[in-house]
């Protein structure tokens, strides 16, 4: 492969690559304005009040949702800080009794929610980065509130049933 074609091929990768870093929320620069979020990355996917006035937006992005990324806004419309919010360090602070408008605001949307009827139970599903095959699986109650939490395999990894 001639030298030209090699450092046009690595130019087009860092281009593709610099290009998707910038378009993640996560990339936002503190003192961005709110609406400024909203015109760069489109519409978010949930918003929260914080304390203060704040505004929380959360904008689920990736390949079978992995990523959610929440955008925290003081008073003023400024952004303060971004994180991904799909993380081990996170669902361990999903506990039971927790209030279900709690689980939003810190995990964002689930991946997918099914009812339970014989428990009385939805389970939320995320899936996150870098697990294959694994979700985190958060269980509400009649009450809205934590009922369990923990790890499942990710029915997505099922290969084809072998039963007749």
């Amino acid at each position: 492969m001639s030298k030209v074609l090699s450092r046009s091929i690595f130019a087009s990768a860092a281009l593709v690559v610099g290009a998707c870093s910038t378009l993640a929320p996560g990339a936002l620069q503190p003192g961005a304005s709110i609406a400024e979020a909203r015109a760069t990355f489109g519409g978010s996917t949930g918003e929260y009040p914080l304390s203060g006035g704040g505004t929380r937006l959360e904008f689920a992005r990736g390949s079978f949702g992995k990523q959610t990324y929440m955008l925290d806004f003081d008073a003023a419309g400024r952004l303060v800080e971004s994180h991904q919010v799909l993380t081990e360090a996170n669902f361990a602070t999903i506990v039971p009794d927790l209030p279900a408008a709690e689980v939003r605001m810190r995990l964002g949307r689930p991946a997918n929610v099914f009812y339970v009827p014989w428990q009385k139970i939805q389970v939320w599903n995320y899936r996150y980065q870098p697990a294959d095959c694994v979700w985190y699986q958060v269980s509400i109650g009649d009450a809205g509130r934590v009922t369990e939490a923990g790890y499942g395999t990710d029915p997505a990894c099922d290969g084809p049933s072998t039963r007749d």
